[in-house]
């Protein structure tokens, strides 16, 4: 069964405009945030009243910085599309590459996280309720999954259905994808309200 058919979603719903290799797509680094400094701090302070010095982080769809706060010893596996980006994550004790949309299955032992964050990329999985399972398998009991998002997103690699919600929409699309991958207590949080910069949500639950 496809992730749409099990979502109970149209079978087009995680179609692409752009069905090049993401690996092309994604080849050259980008070494910019993806959200403004509020946004950024938003998400920091929210993750600063999740995680705690000692837990064991996997930073899923990453990049060149994880957002994550300064003061809170973390161990911290770094997941992308560009070996150059995540290289060059200071936050990252260790990290590797590999293309979801292809290859689902995270080459991580089970029960080997306190937390999982997805930051601004939930849009661009095809395969969410594979992903969100292995998510679920890699947490501990009773770990965090973590996904925020706002409005921007490469148009051309978001799925048609990312593409024809609004964030309220979105917000209940990463509400299903936790709810049937078997997470627990999902809420969804409004961290910064878009009134003076981009506005950012934090969709989360408990394995």
């Amino acid at each position: 069964m496809s992730d749409a058919e099990a979502l109970g979603l149209p079978p087009e719903a995680f179609a692409k405009q752009d069905g090049g290799a993401d690996f092309d797509f994604y080849g050259p680094p980008r070494l910019v945030t993806h959200i403004d400094e509020a946004a950024v701090e938003a998400l920091t302070r929210h993750y600063a009243s999740r995680l705690k010095s000692g837990d064991r982080v996997l930073d899923l769809m990453s990049s060149w910085v994880s957002h994550l706060p300064p003061g809170v010893d973390l161990e911290v596996v770094g997941h992308g599309m560009n070996a150059e980006e995540l290289a060059a994550n200071p936050r990252l004790g260790r990290w590797f590459v590999q293309d979801l949309n292809r290859d689902a299955v995270l080459p991580e032992a089970d029960e080997a996280f306190d937390a999982v964050l997805v930051c601004v990329a939930v849009q661009y999985l095809q395969h969410p309720l594979a992903v969100f399972r292995e998510i679920r398998r890699v947490l501990k009991p009773d770990g965090v999954a973590i996904a925020s998002f706002s409005n921007r997103c490469f148009p051309t690699k978001a799925v048609a259905i990312w593409r024809a919600l609004d964030m309220n929409g979105q917000a209940a699309l990463i509400r299903l994808y936790l709810e049937k991958a078997g997470f627990q207590d999902v809420q969804a949080h409004l961290l910064a309200d878009g009134r003076s910069g981009d506005p950012l949500i934090a969709v989360e639950a408990r394995s």
